[in-house]
Parts: structure tokens; sequence; C-alpha cells
């Protein structure tokens, strides 16, 4: 499967409707983004079971505001829902794939657990 372009009005949905997504948030004027965009399609390639979406940061503002994107590439990784990994910058291709072993390994009853333990604002 290759990437899809999310918005605001799509974002949530196929975040919760799938079991693994990841998002990079990008912009067509940020050089590294334009040096990641090869890795992450090729990646996207390579693992159908898994959605990646990319948001344009120019044309939803909105979305990269309340995702709190200060920085581009920024690559989001959920799983089941839930936001298990947060990174600004360009990865290469074996630390995207170790990002995508390590969001396959999670345990996430253990990752809900950990969540319902910590206060708000943590």
């Amino acid at each position: 499967m290759s990437t899809v372009a999310l918005t605001a009005a799509d974002f949530e949905k196929t975040v919760t409707d799938n079991d693994i997504v990841l998002v990079d948030f990008w912009a067509a004027w940020c050089g590294p983004c334009r040096m990641f965009a090869p890795v992450y399609e090729k990646a996207s390639r390579a693992h159908s079971d898994i959605v990646f979406g990319k948001v344009d940061t120019e044309a939803e503002q909105a979305l990269a505001a309340a995702a709190d994107i200060t920085s581009i590439p920024t690559l989001m990784a959920f799983r089941e829902g839930v936001l298990v990994f947060s990174q600004p910058g360009a990865l290469p291709p074996q630390a995207l794939e170790q990002v995508i072993t390590a969001v396959r390994e999670l345990d996430m009853d253990e990752v809900r657990a950990s969540l319902a333990t910590q206060s708000p604002g943590q």
C-alpha cells in the first residue's frame, strides 16, 4: 500500500479504525521532508498491513497545531488508536524499520495500563 493523504476530516477515523498507523507531518518547502518522503514511501510498500498517512502541514494547519507539531518532518505512530511514538526529524531507512518493529511488538495492555496510571498533565 502506498501512502495516503490525511486531513482533519479523516485523521481521527483513520487512527482509530486501523491497528497501526504511521503519520508523516511534512511540507513541500521542507528539504528534510523531501529527503524522508522516498524512505517513507518505500516502507509503506513493504508493510501493507500498516497505514502510512501523510499530513501536509501547510494545507492542514489546524490539524498540525492540534497535534502540537513544532518541527517537520515529524513522524507519529499510533497503535490501536493510542499515540505510542512521536519524533521530529527525517529517519534513515533502518531507523524507520526499528520504529515499525518496536510499534508491532508493543504490549498494548501494558501501554494502556501505564497510561491509566499517569496523572493528567504528565
